[in-house]
């Protein structure tokens, strides 16, 4: 691998790991499998009614050499509260660590050098039993995939300029916004595209019912900083609860800053000194401008910035570079 060039793309690596619930609701013992394509009955839930969940985190290389990946336990509960949302078996927080240190250690000769990038790290979680009938799965299917990818990702790769959305909604009060559900995602294809093709990075939702205050990008978390404060909408059951988003609000204390969780108005937004994105594959995007009918707003990016600093913080901490005063890191090797 060219790992200098290596960008965000689908690279098969070589083992998946996979185990599915026994009749009693419980997961078997998992095991490795080569990459390559798994059978599934076409009457299967998440074939049919999309029942079906998703995580990712990534694993790092230390400068030592060491492999860790960060905060997966929080990865395991989000997948559980999904799971109890869609009427899934889920597995215990450690059958999904021991999961995912097998997959990585496996597929390790796939993980780039330190600082050159990351072991992207898919967990599936789906109703794979056949079902006649709008009802939950008789069976579940636990699945992780890895994939190597570079550094470059969206704002990564250079500032991003959004468009906010006010015609469309990304998810509606009592729905599945708050989970990462499998069909949260292909509606906002596209909007995402139409965006695109106007020049913008990504789209900026606004809430479904007073269309006034935003909410997420199409697949990541989105911050306001306004002198000391920082700010982003409360996940409140139409926002995901990113855990790049959980630990930003954590470091940001740490530094110093006010962290809160508030509604944030189109108005707001456009007054804000700084807005960036987070998520696990744009780690921290700094957000260059946003656009909203025929309103054009810019915002500081760059060295020196907030976005910058915490950056710095959780990517040393991710790395093994920064303390991990807090626990968040899990050593692989």
């Amino acid at each position: 691998m060219d790992w200098d060039k290596i960008q965000y793309e689908v690279i098969s690596t070589d083992q998946i790991y996979i185990m599915k619930s026994s009749s009693d609701g419980m997961f078997t013992e998992g095991k490795l499998i080569p990459f390559g394509t798994i059978e599934i009955n076409p009457n299967s839930s998440v074939l049919n009614y999309g029942q079906g969940l998703f995580e990712g985190l990534k694993a790092h290389r230390r400068k030592d050499g060491g492999i860790q990946t960060f905060r997966p336990q929080e990865n395991a509960l989000r997948m559980q509260k999904g799971a109890e949302r869609l009427l899934l078996v889920a597995p215990s927080v450690e059958q999904f660590i021991h999961a995912v240190k097998q997959v990585v250690l496996a597929n390790q000769r796939w993980l780039p050098p330190y600082g050159k990038g990351s072991l992207y790290i898919r967990p599936l979680l789906f109703g794979s039993g056949p079902v006649m009938g709008i009802s939950p799965a008789p069976e579940a299917t636990f699945l992780i995939y890895t994939n190597p990818i570079g550094n470059k990702y969206k704002g990564l790769a250079g500032d991003m300029h959004l468009l906010i959305e006010d015609k469309f909604s990304r998810a509606i009060p009592g729905g599945t916004g708050g989970i990462k559900n499998i069909s949260n995602y292909s509606p906002v294809f596209q909007v995402t595209k139409e965006a695109k093709a106007k020049g913008f990075s990504d789209v900026l939702f606004l809430d479904s019912q007073e269309h006034k205050y935003i909410e997420e990008v199409s697949s990541c978390n989105v911050f306001i900083v306004k002198g000391n404060v920082i700010s982003t909408p409360p996940a409140t059951g139409t926002i995901l609860p990113g855990i790049t988003r959980k630990s930003i609000i954590s470091i940001a204390f740490d530094l110093g800053y006010q962290a809160k969780e508030d509604r944030v108005s189109v108005e707001e937004i456009f007054e804000a000194d700084e807005v960036f994105c987070t998520g696990t594959a744009v780690s921290i995007s700094p957000v260059k401008s946003i656009t909203y009918q025929d309103k054009r707003v810019e915002f500081k990016t760059g060295d020196g910035t907030t976005s910058m600093k915490l950056f710095d913080m959780i990517r040393g901490i991710q790395l093994g570079d920064v303390e991990d005063k807090n626990g968040w890191t899990v050593q692989i090797d």
